[in-house]
């Protein structure tokens, strides 16, 4: 597969993280590509990584939902779980630049209309009020705990004189 492009990469592990016990739909996708990539890239360049990887057979449709092919969870099985995100879009790039497609799959195309509905539902799910398990959590500060007071001072040993 030549050549490779970083949607490619970051919709393969958004797939990835999505699909990870059924098979996912497009908003569950773009949900993992925001998380993932910090932004979600434009319909177009979502469009051409989907016809891509669908072509060369990496990703699966399922009725309406979407996973990864056998071929593509060997190419993400390699990378190594401390890895930070740059690490492995490298690693699969260079996993994904090797790759030899053995045959034309099925291409899935998305319309821009398609793309844009999915990723305003997505922008729409993360205002609304409720639990989205896609969204980073936010850090508690270490020193505002509840439950804990700060200790008074002891006083100071000192003599008068």
């Amino acid at each position: 597969m030549h050549p490779v492009h970083d949607t490619d990469v970051v919709l393969l592990m958004a797939t990835a993280l999505a699909a990870k016990r059924r098979p996912a739909e497009l908003v569950e996708i773009i949900a993992a590509t925001d998380l993932l990539a910090g932004a979600i890239p434009s319909e177009g360049k979502l469009a051409d990584a989907f016809q891509r990887l669908s072509a060369c057979g990496l990703i699966c449709a399922v009725g309406d939902a979407y996973t990864l092919s056998p071929e593509a969870q060997k190419i993400m099985s390699g990378t190594r779980r401390k890895a930070d995100t740059q690490e492995r879009i490298v690693n699969i790039k260079e996993k994904l630049a090797a790759f030899a497609a053995q045959g034309e799959s099925a291409a899935i195309t998305f319309s821009a209309a398609q793309l844009g509905a999915a990723i305003l539902a997505h922008r729409t799910a993360v205002k609304a009020p409720g639990k989205n398990l896609l969204l980073p959590k936010p850090q508690a500060d270490a020193a505002t705990k509840p439950g804990q007071r700060q200790r008074k001072p002891l006083p100071s040993n000192r003599r008068k004189a």
